[in-house]
């Protein structure tokens, strides 16, 4: 068995979604309906006609916000191998993530104390 033929699965899968959302673009062009207005040609943000001015700033706990929670999604990423292998990793690998975890712990209460988790 080459290394080819082990990613031929992983190629055909691949090709295969990239034909269904090709054909799924193509359909929707063509048989969808084409109902043009000028309501629905305007811009509008969060389900609302925008009536401030273009470029205005965002509020700060729009950014906390997403910090925190790309942290804890990264927290995820990196736990997850840890879990697969746990067993193997023995002692070492368990006192490892302890640790990671108590990093992360300690990330958390911080943003607790400062009341990013708060939303006004």
């Amino acid at each position: 068995m080459t290394i080819a033929s082990g990613y031929l699965p992983i190629l055909l899968m691949i090709l295969l979604g990239m034909l269904l959302a090709g054909t799924f673009t193509v359909v929707g062009l063509y048989l969808g309906p084409r109902l043009r207005s000028k309501v629905k040609d305007t811009p509008f943000e969060s389900g609302f006609v925008r009536d401030g001015t273009e470029g205005s700033r965002y509020d700060v706990k729009f950014y906390m916000t997403a910090l925190v929670f790309l942290v804890f999604d990264v927290e995820i990423v990196f736990l997850y191998p840890w879990t697969v292998q746990v067993r193997e990793l023995g002692w070492f690998g368990f006192t490892a993530a302890m640790l990671f975890i108590g990093v992360l712990v300690l990330g958390f209460v911080y943003d607790w104390k400062k009341g990013a988790l708060e939303w006004e």
